[in-house]
């Protein structure tokens, strides 16, 4: 299954919210992943951006309706905290950015953008 969404959507999003880097991780990257999928996804946050646990919520929840299903917003900078090395490795090894600060859009259509793993 693919994974469909607003290339340009996310772009704004991210910039409003702070977001300096947005990947995907998990089954959206897997032969796994169906319609009863949610979408994980790996934020890295500009510095001097506050961010408590509302504005995260805030984030989470502005950024489901952009891949029309459940998101979790992982922060970047917890897995590379994380004591534990196996999740660690599990999820940074395994990311496909879908956006960065200066990054170029993906070349052809911006909208309905498919991220195919």
């Amino acid at each position: 299954m693919k994974l469909e969404f607003d290339a340009e959507a996310v772009r704004r999003c991210c910039q409003e919210r702070g977001i300096a880097r947005l990947e995907l991780f998990g089954s959206a990257l897997r032969d796994d992943f169906d319609s009863d999928s949610d979408v994980n996804l790996l934020a890295s946050i500009r510095p001097g951006v506050k961010c408590g646990l509302f504005e995260w919520v805030d984030w989470q929840e502005g950024l489901a309706p952009l891949f029309s299903r459940r998101v979790d917003l992982v922060s970047r900078s917890a897995v590379e905290r994380s004591r534990n090395p196996y999740r660690k490795h599990s999820i940074l090894s395994h990311t496909k950015p879908i956006y960065a600060e200066g990054m170029k859009p993906p070349s052809g259509t911006q909208f309905n953008r498919t991220c195919q793993p």
